[in-house]
């Protein structure tokens, strides 16, 4: 399954699909931020990291300019994968509250984290046809992490996104598709969505997201996972 996944993984690295995300994504490796002009910037699709047994899914959007996109980890080195990471700690899935770099140390246990869209977009706003290029990798994911039966989605993005890759996967959400929501929980035959607004500062700053509410989702996640059975 690891050996799988790494091929996976290779293969995103090196996708240049979508015109308008490749010549972003390397624009901004070129210019940087101040705070970061003496790094290396990525530049490329940021693909999913975790434990390749994990149950529990966690889907985001899309890498963030000078987050991902900089450090080559999804949710690494921006201010939402401090909230998550640091969520996923307390709820025992990380080793560590923190991810700063891809060489950190950072490691999860029972949870596999991806975004949607694998490269940064500009305005963080990908297209419907740039997500729909990106989801069969989605898709192939989720056929080899055989042990997943919750995803957690970042938002209502994530949410469509997600939606797709089960229907593709024989797998659809109900009829009619009920509407995304924090906390909401959606079964389907392959797993549980559960939905969470996304961590980022627009909602972390404002009080949409805080603490609590990202720890119960984690919580509630965890308890799911038991639940459910097993294809072992």
């Amino acid at each position: 399954m690891a050996d799988s996944l790494d091929a996976l993984t290779a293969e995103i690295v090196e996708c240049r699909a979508c015109p308008r995300l490749v010549a972003w994504r390397e624009q901004v490796a070129l210019e940087k931020r101040a705070a970061f002009r003496d790094e290396e910037y990525w530049g490329r699709p940021a693909p999913g990291f975790g434990d390749p047994a994990a149950r529990i899914l966690v889907a985001g959007l899309a890498p963030a300019a000078h987050g991902a996109n900089r450090t080559g980890r999804v949710f690494t080195g921006d201010r939402s994968g401090d909230w998550l990471f640091a969520a996923m700690h307390r709820a025992g899935l990380a080793n560590q509250p923190t991810s700063v770099s891809a060489a950190d140390g950072l490691r999860l246990t029972d949870a596999y984290v991806v975004a949607a869209v694998r490269c940064a977009p500009p305005q963080n706003q990908p297209t419907t046809e740039e997500r729909d290029r990106c989801l069969p990798y989605l898709v192939r994911e989720l056929q080899l992490l055989t042990e997943v039966r919750v995803v957690v989605v970042l938002g209502n993005f994530a949410y469509d996104a997600v939606g797709r890759v089960l229907a593709a996967s024989g797998s659809p959400l109900p009829r009619p598709k009920p509407r995304f929501g924090h906390g909401v929980e959606v079964p389907t035959e392959r797993a549980t969505v559960l939905g969470c607004f996304h961590p980022s500062q627009q909602n972390t700053f404002t009080g949409k997201l805080t603490e609590p509410m990202l720890d119960d989702v984690f919580r509630r996640a965890r308890e799911l996972a038991d639940e459910l059975p097993s294809e072992r």
